[in-house]
């Protein structure tokens, strides 16, 4: 194994990590955006206000995106495992 091959690997290993938890980490940044200016219009400075609709928020992500994030995943593993005979040999 060369250590370009390790170095594809782990940049190919980084992007699917990215790509799985971007829309989670979107809709929590989208959601927070929203609760703090309505605590910054309201002058409500709680600071737990924002953790069940970001919590919620999420979770409501995880169960749309979900599938795809699996499907994702399985595709990656699939796609390493398949090549592993060619990178020992």
């Amino acid at each position: 194994m060369t250590p370009e091959t390790v170095m594809s690997l782990t940049h190919q290993a980084m992007q699917i990590a990215l790509l799985l938890a971007a829309p989670l980490l979107l809709v929590a940044l989208a959601v927070g955006l929203v609760v703090s200016l309505f605590q910054a219009a309201t002058q409500i400075n709680e600071a737990t206000l924002s953790f069940i609709p970001k919590l919620l928020a999420v979770l409501a992500t995880g169960v749309i995106a979900g599938p795809w994030m699996i499907n994702t995943m399985v595709d990656y593993m699939r796609q390493v495992f398949t090549s592993i005979p060619g990178m020992v040999g």
